[in-house]
């Protein structure tokens, strides 16, 4: 039976993932270690990855410049190579293995392999450990969800340097660099707008989802990771060439060369991750933080531009943090797209979204003669389906979003309702999205002041009188006018006009 599933499930796992591999030949190293041709490994998954992931920080970086205290607490020069002989770093590993389930093996495979990163290949790891500020909180949230272990976190770090728009020429794509049959198995959508391969929340609950499955099936974290690698069937057959023996070094001959590097370049990145500062090998600085992050949902589709335009946002930032979008475009959905950015820009994102619709897409003008104009920042807009225009209100010292209600002849709960608030706080600067602004429309002689409709409120638990009062900007004195009958009780259900 589980012979003819795996049969089934091997057309859907990611034959092609990227891989990282190790060949000092094709790196112009030579290796004391493999000198058997059978061992040389080609190079260019390895290549591919290491020359996006530093195309990436350069970008990034280009004009900056860091220096970190740990380096000069360890009394390294910055151009240190520290070097440590065999029995260090099988010390080390077997610190490792004594607290987690994996085999983190000390044998001559993988020592070549730490040395060959430690050595040659110092900025790609210094890039890696920047770059794990931002997706490691993630990971461990994830792998802890489905109860697995935390160190396969770094599995991402060899996959895709941490870089959710790296692609394998053979298509592997996104951090956990899903191929396209298999994110679709494991429910990662594509279409012209978006690849959710490319998401790092849908993208992690994949890899956890596939890594567990995978593990079920060898009971072993080595060959669950040579399976990640090449799919089971690959696994299976190499099994069977070696005797139906069940370790990942036993069966290691018999595997595609690609995957005979895999797990030794795993076993390489936990271990410099482990003991970067050992090797004088510090993290390249993160431009943001995983802690700094917060994540809102769109009601419409709508521009990056539009976005980074009126909220004074980056938009490479914003592409950055988002790159599940294939363009600058957030396109509508059912299940409603969201935009993760930092805290601050996000609080200004909730706080002015329905207007962000409106700059994108102006159907009439507002009016020109508005209340306040000095407060009152008038953009092209939508018709409202009751009277009054759209517009926006920036706060000044002094102003609480109660007198801003009864500026605009609106309530408080509608200000809150427009502009997603949970609190009626507001702070200076803030522009507040304003839905229906009850205007005078000019006339040839003189204004015409509209008809104000009336508006009840149904008391809830906890009401009083002042309370409602104050929620609709008006005077204990002005709602009892409003409700000539009602005494200064009141019971929940009662109907009290505000308006």
């Amino acid at each position: 039976m589980q012979r003819n599933w795996l049969k089934r499930l091997q057309p859907r796992i990611a034959v092609g993932h990227l891989f990282i591999v190790l060949s000092f030949y094709g790196f112009g190293q030579k290796n004391p270690y493999l000198n058997n041709p059978n061992d040389t490994l080609n190079p260019d998954h390895f290549l591919n990855t290491v020359e996006q992931s530093l195309n990436y920080f350069y970008a990034d970086y280009a004009n900056t410049r860091y220096s970190d205290s740990i380096i000069k607490a360890l009394n390294y020069e910055p151009t240190t190579v520290p070097l440590f002989s065999d029995e260090v770093y099988c010390t080390r590993l077997n610190q490792m293995n004594n607290q987690s389930p994996f085999g983190f093996d000390c044998n001559a495979i993988t020592l070549s392999s730490i040395r060959f990163f430690a050595e040659n290949r110092r900025s790609f790891v210094k890039i890696v450990l920047g770059r794990s500020a931002l997706y490691f909180d993630l990971f461990e949230e994830k792998l802890a969800e489905y109860g697995l272990p935390l160190e396969l976190k770094y599995l991402a770090c060899i996959e895709s340097g941490l870089r959710p728009q790296v692609k394998s020429r053979a298509g592997a794509l996104g951090l956990w660099q899903f191929m396209y049959r298999t994110g679709l198995y494991y429910g990662l959508e594509e279409n012209s707008y978006i690849d959710e391969r490319m998401d790092p929340q849908k993208a992690t609950d994949a890899a956890c989802r596939l890594l567990k499955k995978l593990y079920g099936i060898y009971g072993d974290w080595n060959l669950a990771l040579a399976a990640y690698n090449a799919g089971p069937g690959t696994i299976n057959r190499a099994i069977q060439r070696s005797g139906n023996q069940r370790s990942y070094w036993a069966i290691r001959p018999s595997l595609p060369s690609e995957t005979q590097g895999y797990v030794p370049t795993f076993i390489a990145a936990a271990y410099l991750m482990t003991y970067h500062a050992e090797h004088n090998l510090m993290p390249a600085p993160a431009k943001i933080h995983n802690a700094q992050l917060d994540t809102m949902c769109l009601k419409r589709g709508l521009h990056m531009k539009t976005i980074a335009s009126a909220l004074d946002w980056d938009l490479q930032e914003i592409k950055d943090l988002n790159p599940i979008y294939k363009s600058e475009y957030i396109p509508a959905s059912i299940k409603k797209r969201c935009v993760t950015g930092p805290l601050d820009k996000i609080l200004l994102l909730v706080g002015s979204e329905d207007s962000l619709y409106l700059i994108e897409n102006p159907t009439q003008t507002i009016n020109p003669f508005t209340p306040d104009t000095s407060s009152l920042e008038v953009q092209a807009s939508l018709p409202d389906s009751s009277s009054g225009q759209y517009g926006f209100h920036k706060v000044k010292t002094g102003e609480s979003l109660a007198t801003i209600a009864q500026k605009y002849r609106v309530s408080t709960d509608q200000l809150m309702e427009w502009n997603a608030l949970q609190t009626s706080n507001v702070y200076v600067g803030q522009r507040l999205t304003l839905k229906e602004i009850n205007t005078i429309a000019p006339a040839p002689v003189a204004p015409i002041k509209p008809v104000t409709p009336k508006k009840y409120y149904t008391v809830k638990a906890g009401d009083t009188l002042s309370k409602i009062a104050g929620r609709y900007g008006l005077s204990l004195a002005q709602l009892k006018k409003l409700n000539p009958g009602v005494g200064n009780m009141i019971r929940v259900g009662d109907r009290i006009r505000v308006k």
